[in-house]
């Protein structure tokens, strides 16, 4: 895993067509945008697994 820190309207560009931006921190939440062909599914992760909770931080040890 890359770790980045950013800070707001900073960007990350992955691919050659993706970019994410920074839009917010405020407390332990950042908002971000993303950028991405039409074509591109972007879909939050806890959706995708019923049996995850929401905010749930899953670690290994010496993560």
């Amino acid at each position: 895993m890359l770790v980045l820190t950013r800070k707001p309207e900073q960007k990350i560009k992955i691919g050659s067509d993706i970019i994410i931006t920074v839009l917010k921190v405020q407390g332990d939440q950042v908002s971000i945008g993303i950028e991405a062909p039409k074509d591109q599914q972007i879909v939050r992760l806890e959706l995708l697994d019923p049996n995850r909770k929401t905010n749930e931080r899953t670690q290994t040890p010496n993560e």
